[in-house]
């Protein structure tokens, strides 16, 4: 009897054993489902923000300044009066010649009244209109004149800083002060000239700047140089970027991404990729009635991108790969599948849930 119950005891170890054994012949893995990403292959390079509109506004003529109406980065509507310029002396010769062209006009009309009555010669007429014309034209130009005493700013926009006062002489050409239209911004960049078949306008590319470097700002590219520099090989690209909250300015640098041949693909995670040489294997969770068991395949991959990579042929859409546990993980083995990854559900949370 008693070596019954030993027997029995040792069968019950042995079961247990067995069962632990198998247990521990299932390695725990983490499985991802195969999805279609939209792609693209990224072009990097470096750019210069440009205003898409800028303007540095001087004078024409030599006189001080009579009054000025802008402050410090004021934002600006276009045709506001900036600068007035002291006009005093033109104002005065401009009212003269509206003088004489009332007058010219009252002796114009006195001559045709006459005329019609016979009363004078119809070159007497034409003499007094030509005269009428003449004087129309000179108060004209002085009116352009005047036209050259004030500044108006071309287009709305944010003024920089004023660096001049009421009283100072001006002279043609001198600065007074700069205008930019900053809504939408310019990014100039060139890349090599090899990749010239690959850009096209329309292209959407994001851009970063040291200045936000936790800010995304993305645009369009919105022309190719038409010309080839022959000592770097390159050739200039621009972009438009749109700049809502005027936080980018002209002369920033910008590290440039361009989404280049943008397309649908299958990807993965760079995780579920085992290289062998030249060849890419990745382990293919086929769903059983007794428990999940793996398939080895060789697939064909594209490009790469952080942490994903691309997957030309070798699986499908909705395939479930192992992205954790591989290292435990063979050919035809079966495997205890502790749950997929996704967007919701991350490894380190799956693991912790299976202690």
């Amino acid at each position: 009897m008693i070596a019954f119950k030993r027997s029995f005891c040792c069968l019950l170890l042995l079961l247990g054993w067995a069962s632990i054994a198998s247990a521990q012949l299932k390695p725990p893995v983490i499985g991802y489902y195969v999805e279609t990403e939209t792609w693209s292959d990224p072009l990097e390079a470096l750019g210069t923000l440009r205003a898409d509109e800028s303007v540095t506004l001087s004078a024409t003529v030599t006189d001080t300044i009579a009054e000025i109406n802008f402050d410090d980065g004021e934002q600006v509507e276009r045709g506001r009066l900036l600068v007035r310029l002291e006009d005093a002396e033109e104002q005065a010769l401009l009212r003269a010649a509206q003088a004489i062209t009332d007058e010219r006009r009252n002796a114009s009309d006195r001559a045709s009244q006459l005329q019609q009555r016979n009363l004078a010669a119809r070159a007497d007429v034409e003499d007094t209109q030509s005269q009428l014309r003449q004087a129309q034209a000179d108060a004209q130009a002085l009116e352009a004149r005047l036209e050259n005493y004030r500044i108006h700013a071309p287009f709305s926009g944010r003024i920089g800083f004023r660096d001049v006062s009421v009283g100072t002489l001006v002279t043609p050409g001198m600065a007074l002060v700069t205008l930019d239209k900053l809504d939408v911004m310019k990014l100039d960049f060139t890349v090599p000239a090899v990749f010239l078949g690959r850009l096209s306008a329309g292209l959407s590319l994001s851009a970063t700047t040291a200045a936000y470097p936790d800010e995304v700002f993305r645009g369009d590219v919105a022309s190719i140089g038409t010309r080839i520099d022959p000592v770097s090989r390159s050739v200039s690209v621009r972009a438009e970027l749109t700049n809502p909250d005027l936080k980018l300015r002209p002369g920033m640098l910008m590290e440039v991404i361009v989404q280049q041949r943008v397309r649908d693909a299958l990807v993965l995670p760079e995780a579920a990729i085992q290289p062998s040489g030249n060849r890419h294997f990745v382990m293919v969770i086929q769903q059983q009635e007794n428990a999940p068991r793996l398939e080895r395949r060789e697939v064909a991959i594209g490009e790469r991108r952080s942490g994903e990579v691309e997957v030309l042929e070798g699986i499908s859409e909705g395939d479930l790969v192992v992205i954790h546990g591989l290292q435990l993980a063979r050919e035809g083995q079966e495997v205890r599948l502790l749950g997929v990854a996704d967007d919701s559900t991350n490894i380190r949370s799956l693991l912790e849930a299976d202690r």
